[in-house]
């Protein structure tokens, strides 16, 4: 018999916004997996906490780079491939075996997440199953009180880390936005949405769903300031309604 791997996602960081089936396979989870920094604990398994079984084995994939290397630099690519393809070969080794994989993810398994890079090299080799998870735009948005898009609006997701003219194109064209992987790059954020017109209706969410959750004006938000990795900006849409 050959086990399965499970892409599970927590959401965004309640415990309470979990489905009902990441619970049900972590509860009885006999491997559960899970990325972080060297020297973290790892967002992903500090979510999850306690719900992970105490005999559970776990299995740590440390990422071996995070900005060390730029993303333009053929050895970031290089590096991350070898790490995947490490990490890939361990959980599919467990699976030969017949044992079940709980690979823990942030928000959503196919939502800008790491897992999505083991899901393409596992599939051909064990069975995989993804468990959906809110991601943490959702919570974000609701944490702001207003909702995000309305009728027809078309609403745009973009990362903070794009350039600053690629950023003013696509905040000028759509009606609401969310912009992730905010963090160090708010001022190229808050730079572009000046420039596209849109900065005073934006609001920064740190740390959406968790603890320390803080849902502020753009506008109030001092220059200096350099939110959490995660922090995302909105800015809602205005369409049609009844």
């Amino acid at each position: 018999m050959t086990g399965t791997v499970y892409g599970v996602g927590l959401g965004p960081g309640e415990p309470d916004l979990m489905s009902a089936k990441a619970l049900k396979l972590l509860a009885r989870a006999r491997h559960v997996a899970f990325f972080r920094k060297k020297g973290r604990t790892g967002r992903a398994r500090t979510l999850a906490g306690e719900l992970v079984p105490a005999d559970a084995v776990e299995f740590a994939m440390e990422y071996p780079l995070t900005t060390e290397v730029p993303l333009e630099d053929p050895r970031y690519n290089r590096t991350l491939a070898e790490f995947y393809d490490g990490c890939t070969a361990h959980l599919a080794a467990i699976a030969g075996g017949g044992e079940d994989v709980v690979v823990l993810c942030e928000g959503d398994p196919f939502f800008y997440g790491s897992f999505m890079h083991l899901h393409e090299r596992l599939i051909t080799r064990v069975p995989v199953e993804v468990v959906p998870g809110i991601p943490g735009m959702a919570a974000a948005w609701t944490a702001s009180g207003v909702p995000i898009a309305w009728g027809d609006d078309v609403l745009s997701v973009l990362m903070g880390t794009l350039d600053e003219d690629v950023l003013v194109r696509h905040m000028e064209s759509a009606d609401a936005l969310v912009v992730m992987k905010v963090g160090r790059n708010l001022f190229r954020v808050r730079a572009a949405l000046e420039r596209a017109g849109r900065a005073q209706d934006a609001w920064v969410i740190e740390c959406a769903a968790m603890a320390d959750q803080k849902v502020t004006r753009l506008a109030d938000v001092p220059e200096s300031h350099v939110p959490p990795y995660f922090t995302i900006v909105l800015v809602h849409g205005q369409g049609r309604r009844p």
